[in-house]
């Protein structure tokens, strides 16, 4: 397993934020992980990354403990997204791009072909505080790639939180493919995402998580499921059949 996580529990002022026995991302996997505002998602992405440290549990990368890794170590193997990223001082986006070839000793190795991933290419002189948030968005998937570069893509995960947020339809399929190509080349990733219709046509797996409770989890195919989806989210869910034959289809009401 590329990430194994163990028994974690978070809680704050005596509410439970994640309380989860296992969850294991094997090469190849594109999980998603689904459910309302405050169910846990983030929390969840954070244990992962090894930036939170749970009161309980444990996560293994690569079949090491997370506390154990060197951090620059960790960095050639570990890339992350996050919801948003703002900057205090003037970089153009090609150098905020660049960020992620620090654990490589810097360098500019691989960071044109993440920029045109990314569908940033055009963006690379632009000064990072003038992009739009989808603009940002973007220049950030860039960075994670770059950061990743030279790692066998077996022995790397990409953690992303809400990737789409602020993208339009065409950027946000653009993103998610460029996540499901790395993990199609042997990386793992794990994915925050809001939209339903998005993680039916990229993710391989799905976790529910309902108030810091996982309520299923497992292969796609069994995940997209109206009762299931109607209890994560709080709001009853139709699945109906797309009519151009696509992924499901799910409208509430």
């Amino acid at each position: 397993m590329t990430i194994l996580a163990e028994r974690l529990r978070v809680t704050r002022a005596g509410r439970v934020l994640l309380d989860l026995p296992r969850l294991a991302v094997a090469p190849g996997e594109v999980l998603a992980v689904l459910g309302a505002n405050g169910a846990g998602k983030s929390t969840l992405l954070r244990c992962l990354s090894g930036e939170l440290r749970p009161e309980a549990g444990a996560v293994r990368l690569l079949g090491r403990p997370i506390a154990q890794w060197p951090v620059r170590e960790m960095a050639r193997h570990r890339a992350v997204m996050p919801q948003a990223s703002s900057l205090a001082f003037p970089l153009r986006a090609r150098d905020v791009a660049a960020l992620g070839r620090i654990p490589w000793g810097g360098g500019e190795v691989g960071l044109d072909a993440a920029l045109a991933t990314a569908g940033a290419g055009h963006l690379a002189q632009r000064w990072y505080g003038t992009l739009s948030g989808g603009e940002a968005q973007r220049v950030q998937l860039a960075r994670v790639l770059a950061q990743l570069h030279g790692t066998p893509p077996e022995r790397s995960a990409l953690l992303l939180d809400e990737p789409t947020a602020s993208l339009d339809l065409r950027h946000q399929h653009r993103i998610l493919e460029a996540a499901a190509a790395r993990a199609a080349a042997g990386a793992a990733v794990v994915m925050v995402l809001h939209d339903l219709h998005l993680a039916a046509r990229h993710a391989t797996h799905v976790l529910l998580l309902r108030e810091g409770v996982a309520l299923a989890a497992g292969p796609l195919s069994q995940m997209l499921d109206a009762a299931l989806l109607s209890s994560t989210y709080g709001v009853r869910l139709r699945r109906v059949p797309d009519p151009a034959g696509g992924a499901v289809l799910f409208v509430s009401g």
